[in-house]
């Protein structure tokens, strides 16, 4: 697909935006996402500022042409807790998201269409489960840490697999010598024969157990289940699903589906714009698969810039985990 050329200036009009936006195939419905009266021709391509044309009224949806990336202006809302998101629409889904953004969804499809980031489609659950389908979007977040420092990571740093659940591992007998306090995590089942441990086991937590005795398989059962709890970094990318539009039967008005809330997804849905490009529930809190890595996101009310980059030749070798 060719890409497409825009330079805007003082003069440009929503009509020439329009065009521009339509011949990039863009949904009638995302022309409204044209930049700003204001936008100007880049004076200095070495200046970022001169660059980005606002694709909102807002300025919370900026378009990088020359970069060829897609940039968000979002705020951290979430550290700890299970996720079904990594950026929602502002008001809709802050309880299971990192960050939020004062944003229509529709105006991030334009700029992702814009720099010709082809939609694909969403999850799909019946008759069998087809993961989403799109374009693969590099996502990055820049943020200043508490010295002013600008930082610039993968998304994939702040999230990480579940930790806070309970991890089991089969044992036919607790020994003898082992009384379980009351406030430990760790319980054992006399029916199931079964060890279980909530959370993650810290080293410490793990050679406390491991001194309380000497028998093999109870040993062998404690540092199984240590290993299992031990952080999993996220391990996958995402993809330009295109969410979609319901129509409304007595109007015939078009609504885009990922207005609400769902703009960059951790958990499949059929409304996703953005989603993860592998197989993640979203039927329960206990099904859920992510939650934020904690000692790794800023405080809440961070501003953070989230950069969505198409990749459009080879991708990249997946992020490295942070130690």
């Amino acid at each position: 697909m060719a890409e497409p050329r825009i330079i805007l200036t003082r003069r440009s009009s929503w009509l020439a935006t329009m065009a521009v936006l339509l011949a990039c195939c863009i949904p009638a419905q995302f022309a409204a996402a044209q930049p700003s009266a204001d936008a100007v021709e880049a004076k200095n391509p070495n200046q970022a500022d001169d660059k980005l044309i606002p694709l909102n009224k807002q300025e919370t949806v900026l378009l990088d042409v020359v970069g060829k990336r897609v940039l968000l202006k979002t705020k951290v809302v979430l550290r700890e807790g299970i996720l079904e998101m990594l950026v929602c629409k502002k008001q809709t889904k802050e309880h299971e998201s990192i960050l939020s953004v004062d944003a229509q969804a529709y105006a991030i499809h334009a700029g992702l269409a814009t720099l010709g980031a082809e939609a694909g489609s969403p999850a799909v659950f019946v008759p069998k489960f087809v993961p989403p389908k799109g374009q693969r979007i590099d996502i990055f977040l820049q943020w200043k840490d508490a010295k002013g420092k600008l930082q610039r990571v993968p998304a994939q740093q702040w999230i990480r697999y579940v930790t806070k659940r309970f991890y089991g591992q089969a044992l036919m007998r607790l020994p003898h010598n082992v009384v379980l306090a009351n406030e430990s995590e760790l319980r054992y089942d006399k029916k199931f024969k079964e060890l279980s441990w909530y959370g993650p086991m810290s080293k410490e937590e793990r050679e406390k157990l491991l001194s309380l005795s000497q028998d093999n398989a109870f040993r062998v059962a404690i540092n199984t289940i240590y290993k299992r709890t031990l952080p999993r970094p996220f391990d996958t990318y995402w993809v330009f699903a295109g969410s979609g539009f319901t129509v409304d039967e007595q109007t015939g008005k078009q609504t885009y589906n990922a207005e609400h809330g769902d703009v960059i997804c951790l958990a499949n849905f059929p409304t996703s714009m953005i989603d993860v490009a592998v197989e993640s529930s979203n039927s329960g809190e206990a099904s859920l698969l992510f939650e934020p890595w904690v000692e790794r996101v800023p405080p809440i009310g961070t501003e953070v810039t989230v950069e969505l980059v198409p990749v459009f030749g080879k991708p990249k070798e997946k992020p490295a985990a942070k130690d």
